[in-house]
């Protein structure tokens, strides 16, 4: 995210002088997309920065701000930017307490090392919170230079609106990951013509059948909400839902537990008939 981030304030006019990278992957990274940037220790682009970006996972947050505090690198006044969900501005207070601004500013957007992730920041909202009406100005005019729209959050509201996030992307890649897992066994064989159609390789015939389907029913649940429900939980097949748990059980017993817990909360969703409630619940 840090380089993503870099690169597009970068776009944005903005001079990024240096990158902290420890890691092989993180140098290349920086390389790759902040070419003009030097790989310098942290404390070293903490002294020199006006705006410095803190983009490491969330349980390394608050040592790197207290250590930073600590070494008296970071001058007053300058504005120190961390990128994680769950985190308002209250794990900066460290740097708050030496004179530092502190912005909390994470894009809602999933980050994988490739190439797609600079040009995803487009378009995408971020999630704002800052200790002032001054600060949010200005992370509301870095956000908008990096072509993002800023989502004011309280800070006693982050932990929701990261768990609203994680739970909508990351629990979607494991269904998606478990219904494809499910459509290689049931799709295992020979094909019309003879061919051996599926295998284990990304975007074969099981991705290119789902794909349509989920994009279809992403679209729907955004556009429609709950009447976007459809199947045989929303229309109260007890009957075709037991098939299901029994035919996913004989592939992986996770993913029918899954698609159980799943479809218990789509059938509260959809109001469902109570004999599909009871299956779901074991009674």
């Amino acid at each position: 995210m840090g380089s993503a981030l870099g690169a597009a304030l970068e776009r944005a006019g903005h001079v990024v002088f240096g990158v902290a990278a420890i890691s092989d992957a993180s140098v290349r990274r920086a390389g790759n997309r902040l070419p003009d940037s030097e790989i310098l220790p942290v404390e070293q682009v903490a002294l020199r920065s006006e705006l410095l970006v803190l983009a490491v996972p969330d349980t390394e947050l608050a040592g790197l701000a207290r250590g930073l505090a600590g070494a008296g690198v970071v001058r007053p006044g300058t504005i120190v930017m961390h990128t994680s969900g769950a985190n308002g501005i209250g794990v900066l207070a460290p740097l708050t307490e030496i004179g530092a601004m502190p912005l909390a500013v994470h894009p809602a957007m999933t980050f994988t090392g490739h190439d797609e992730d600079v040009a995803r920041l487009a378009n995408s909202c971020f999630g704002v919170t800052a200790a002032d009406e001054v600060g949010y100005a200005i992370a509301q005019s870095l956000v908008i230079e990096m072509g993002g729209e800023p989502v004011r959050v309280s800070e006693e509201h982050r932990v929701l609106y990261h768990a609203a996030l994680a739970h909508g992307s990351n629990h979607l890649v494991t269904v998606i990951v478990d219904a494809v897992a499910a459509l290689r066994a049931a799709l295992a064989g020979p094909g019309l013509l003879g061919q051996q159609l599926v295998d284990d390789q990304p975007n074969g015939l099981a991705e290119r059948l789902l794909a349509p389907l989920a994009s279809a029913a992403l679209d729907n649940a955004l556009r429609r909400g709950r009447s976007a429900l459809t199947g045989p939980v929303a229309r109260g097949d007890a009957e075709a839902v037991a098939a299901h748990l029994a035919a996913l059980g004989s592939v992986e017993q996770g993913s029918a537990a899954a698609y159980r817990a799943m479809a218990l909360r789509t059938a509260q969703r959809a109001g469902t008939a109570p004999e599909v409630i009871d299956l779901l619940e074991g009674r």
